[in-house]
């Protein structure tokens, strides 16, 4: 006799299978998980929004800007990490929203930034590849336009800032920006955790 229970069954001889056993309660399995869509969607819009309000928050008073522009800079980072992300329109809300914290001019920001993923965009349809330098090069280029951008936008308004006096805050921005990457990598980890 089989060790398998057999019973008619519209006339013939099927058998039947041994009961699955109850799985165990342990650690759940990190292979075939779901990501919460909220966390997925709403981390790199808030990571974004956060950094541009970072400056309102440290109680600095200088007479030259020295805060690097870190809304700017989470922007660039997100979109160098994960290029096929945003939409190119995104550039503009989150320019207008930097503008509204920085004090900068209404709408020099969504211009310039809306400017610089355009610029983005075409630069990743030419190149091959990419590497840490080439990403600190894109960078350095994207500061020094959105910051010098900037001080002109202001200069149409008011009395232009010198350009002697953004030099720091270039200086800072490159030398922070490995530190930023790093951050928007450790919230990309977290927003694709189960």
């Amino acid at each position: 006799m089989s060790r398998f229970n057999t019973r008619p069954r519209w006339g013939r001889y099927v058998p039947k299978l041994p009961p699955v056993p109850i799985a165990k309660k342990g650690p759940r399995s990190r292979l075939n998980r779901r990501q919460s869509p909220t966390r997925v969607r709403l981390a790199p819009i808030f990571s974004v929004l956060i950094a541009s309000m970072l400056p309102l928050l440290v109680p600095i008073v200088t007479d030259m800007p020295i805060l690097p522009p870190f809304g700017f800079m989470v922007f660039v980072g997100w979109r160098l990490l994960r290029p096929g992300l945003w939409p190119l329109w995104v550039g503009f809300p989150f320019g207008l929203f930097d503008d509204l914290c920085s004090g900068q001019p209404f709408g020099s920001g969504a211009l310039l930034w809306s400017v610089l993923l355009l610029a983005l965009e075409l630069w990743e349809q030419r190149q091959l590849g990419r590497d840490f330098v080439m990403d600190w090069l894109i960078v350095a280029i994207a500061i020094i336009f959105v910051l010098l951008g900037g001080a002109y936008m202001v200069g149409l308004t008011q009395m232009p800032p010198s350009m002697l006096g953004l030099l720091p805050q270039i200086g800072i921005s490159l030398l922070l920006f490995p530190l930023i990457m790093r951050g928007v990598a450790a919230v990309d980890r977290w927003r694709l955790a189960s």
